[in-house]
């Protein structure tokens, strides 16, 4: 009842500035659909990056709240209108005496930090203040925390920062059926005052960690063999320079790429694998 009383009257200061259609409806069901399984990217868009709010999460009076854990003990869902409100004012707490599902944590020395996992917010203490609450916190890879959630917590934040703005912002960890591990979290925001124009996306983060065999069932996890890191080799995602007439392939830092005349080079974001698989061979440099 609070979330449709204020969406009613959000709606009425809408329609009073001749304002419609403020936010888009593009879909029924706000979790992840189709998601492509991991190809070296940290993330990807979901529904071309519009996320799936409606009229009745439209409000500018911050606030946050979480749909509780599953039966496993997983957190579901953590919905909040982020603003300047929410920003903590405070050092932030430690949160090392909460163990969400499938932490079963392991060192790999080609890890920054060492460390696979992090108790990963949904909503981010540097958005919301909040600290060591079970409900808000799932086990998650440096890789995801870092590479895929990081970046758009942080151009949420700056936006805040610099607008006062306020952002409807949810996070839902996705998981298959009864693992303790999510395959990754559901992030979406949309900036309230201005439509949509300063923020807006829809993203699917992985909760992988290249070089790194996880079970999901229970969070085990074990270094790759060679045959699996050959596997995340040829399928992670990278910009390539190509020579056209060579029909070789040369990765964005080799030097020999500057020598390919401007008629025979070409641009190409994929893995090798595709690249192979288009007739192409790695230059001697770059193999």
């Amino acid at each position: 009842m609070k979330r449709m009383l204020k969406g009613f009257f959000l709606c009425l200061m809408v329609l009073l500035a001749g304002c419609q259609n403020a936010a888009p409806q593009p879909g029924t069901d706000p979790g992840a659909q189709d998601i492509p399984a991991y190809f070296g990217s940290p993330y990807v868009e979901v529904n071309e990056g519009i996320p799936a709010f409606s009229d009745v999460d439209l409000s500018t009076t911050a606030y946050k709240e979480f749909e509780g854990l599953d039966k496993f003990g997983r957190p579901v869902q953590a919905f909040a209108v982020l603003g300047p409100e929410l920003l903590p004012d405070d050092d932030r707490q430690d949160i090392s005496m909460i163990y969400p599902p499938g932490w079963d944590q392991k060192s790999y020395d080609f890890i920054e930090g060492g460390k696979l996992y992090n108790r990963c917010h949904l909503l981010a203490w540097s958005l919301t203040g909040e600290n060591a609450n079970p409900q808000n916190l799932i086990t998650g890879t440096r890789y995801m925390n870092t590479e895929g959630m990081l970046p758009f917590e942080m151009e949420v934040l700056d936006y805040i920062r610099q607008t006062g703005n306020h952002v409807l912002y949810r996070v839902t960890p996705e998981y298959t059926g009864d693992n303790l591990l999510a395959d990754g979290v559901q992030m979406e925001a949309w900036s309230v005052e201005d439509d949509g124009r300063g923020i807006k996306f829809n993203v699917y983060c992985y909760n992988v960690q290249p070089g790194v065999v996880i079970d999901y069932a229970d969070g085990a996890s074990h270094a790759a063999d060679q045959t699996e890191e050959e596997e995340q080799y040829y399928s992670e995602v990278l910009d390539f320079i190509l020579n056209t007439r060579s029909m070789k392939f040369h990765t964005m830092d080799c030097p020999r790429a500057a020598d390919i005349s401007a008629q025979n080079r070409d641009y190409f974001r994929g893995t090798r694998q595709e690249l192979l698989d288009m007739g192409y061979t790695p230059a001697q440099e770059c193999n």
